[in-house]
């Protein structure tokens, strides 16, 4: 009877003139305790613009037919050596100690320190060939589901403009991500998990928000962060749980909420504002038990369990998996180490030991996305991409390290309608740059959107008196590693 009261109320009160901005404060009363800011990537009610869609995460069309529905994307940030992973040179063996000419760059600092070989032992595996070092025994299982890129460049040899523009095309932090614009452009599949989730195991990746942030664009298109560390699935996103009501109250309330909320809606001829509030409040509702399902591994088979392992990354990567399986349409899985924030630049000072470490923590985690998608049938539409922000020179830093090396370096990606088994590009014979078929890293957002059937240069958002796109004025879709 009290919720029927409450109607007569308010229909009453709908007599005296209110202006929007009171109906909005007054009927968004309360909207942070159930968890608004973190599904909307604290973008509040900024989701709705002037001509937008009244859902501004309702699926959308493509600009044509795509290959991939969804992306996983395995950030390494630190810089993991290529030529210590997936880019064999024998000739550092040959010509160790050695300094040619070809890797006398400027921004290779030590220049009196010669070429060193990897420490490691590389072999070939599958119908391939494909030379992969034994620090990735299990991902080289899968080669013959991987393309890989071995002339990826970028713009400089630094950390935290590298990681920008590896993830939003800039070296300054002040564009969108690239998986604001990818739920920017096609919207999001499922209505109870956000389109875009941002996750690592310990330390957030340097530049932090910006590396899954909304920038200009609409505040329902940022990315939702969560820290993988104490892997509890109630405790994934904040605000989530009512202490003080049941679900069926809960849903009581939020009825009556949308009904009051539409009443006002139709008085105001649909208020797009407003709109989008009542959706994003709904959706708030479901995520709180739809979010702690998603992230709890413990639902899974224990074969499954133990095909990932017991590692923080291989667990991100069950978890990634689970979360395209419902609907997710981008996340971003970061490795990291404790207190460190790029992991792999540990390849300062110790390849061997550094880099070992950190392959060993993410090797059967990878490995087993790959064949588990693949045995669901998701890999086919499927994007997984693999790289760091640059490589190491295949020059020694001291005694047992390598420095950055931005020239050339590898990236990878399976799925997701890329070529099986296949390699392109190269980099000289030791490693230290891109000569044949570079490809810079607009180059390969051009070909991401592509995959996902947006064109790079359709994907536009005006702003500040300018058309912005991920790509900038750059970008060509590399079409030879399509399938």
């Amino acid at each position: 009877m009290k919720y029927q009261q409450h109607l007569r109320e308010y229909r009453k009160s709908l007599l005296e003139p209110v202006t929007r901005r009171d109906a909005l404060t007054k009927l968004g009363a309360g909207m942070g305790s159930i968890g608004l800011a973190s599904m909307l990537g604290q973008g509040g009610l900024s989701g709705a613009t002037a001509g937008s869609s009244v859902n501004p995460m309702a699926p959308k069309k493509p600009h044509f037919p795509a290959k991939a529905k969804r992306i996983i994307q395995l950030f390494q940030p630190g810089g993991p050596s290529q030529v210590d992973t997936f880019d064999y040179k024998p000739m550092l063996a040959q010509h160790a100690g050695e300094r040619p000419s070809m890797v006398d760059r400027k921004t290779l600092r030590n220049t009196k320190n010669g070429l060193m070989p990897s420490p490691f032992d590389f072999k070939q595996y599958g119908e391939s060939g494909k030379w992969v070092s034994d620090i990735f025994p299990k991902t080289a299982e899968m080669v013959d589901d991987i393309c890989f890129v071995h002339s990826m460049h970028t713009d400089i040899p630094e950390h935290a403009g590298a990681i920008l523009m590896t993830n939003i095309g800039s070296l300054q932090a002040n564009r969108p991500s690239m998986g604001s614009w990818l739920t920017y452009g096609l919207g999001a599949v499922t209505d109870e998990l956000p389109g875009f989730v941002a996750m690592s195991p310990v330390a957030l990746p340097r530049g932090k928000i910006a590396n899954w942030g909304n920038s200009f664009l609409p505040g329902a298109y940022a990315g939702s962060y969560v820290n993988l560390q104490k892997m509890k699935p109630d405790a994934i996103l904040r605000d989530l749980k009512n202490s003080s009501l049941s679900k069926q109250e809960q849903r009581k309330q939020a009825d009556l909420l949308a009904k009051l909320n539409n009443i006002h809606l139709e008085r105001l001829e649909h208020d797009q504002h407003l709109e989008s509030g009542i959706q994003a409040m709904e959706m708030a509702f479901r995520m709180q038990f739809s979010v702690p399902d998603a992230f709890d591994v413990t639902k899974e088979s224990k074969a499954t369990q133990e095909l990932y392992g017991d590692s923080h990354y291989g667990k991100g990567c069950l978890i990634a998996r689970r979360l395209v399986e419902r609907g997710v349409r981008v996340v971003q899985l970061s490795h990291s180490i404790s207190g460190y924030d790029i992991a792999w630049d540990t390849g300062h000072g110790d390849i061997k030991g550094g880099h070992a470490a950190l392959a060993n923590a993410s090797d059967q985690g990878i490995a087993a996305l790959l064949r588990d998608l693949k045995a669901r049938g998701l890999l086919e539409d499927t994007l997984v991409v693999w790289g760091g922000e640059f490589g190491r020179a295949p020059t020694s830093e001291g005694a047992k390290g390598r420095d950055h090396d931005h020239y050339g370096y590898t990236i990878w990606m399976a799925g997701g309608g890329v070529k099986q088994g296949f390699s392109y590009g190269a980099t000289d014979e030791f490693g230290c740059s891109a000569v044949e078929n570079r490809m810079h890293v607009h180059d390969l957002h051009a070909t991401i959107l592509h995959l996902m059937g947006l064109d790079h240069k359709k994907l536009t958002y005006r702003y500040s008196g300018r058309d912005y796109r991920l790509t900038d004025v750059h970008g060509q879709v590399v079409r030879d590693i399509i399938a």
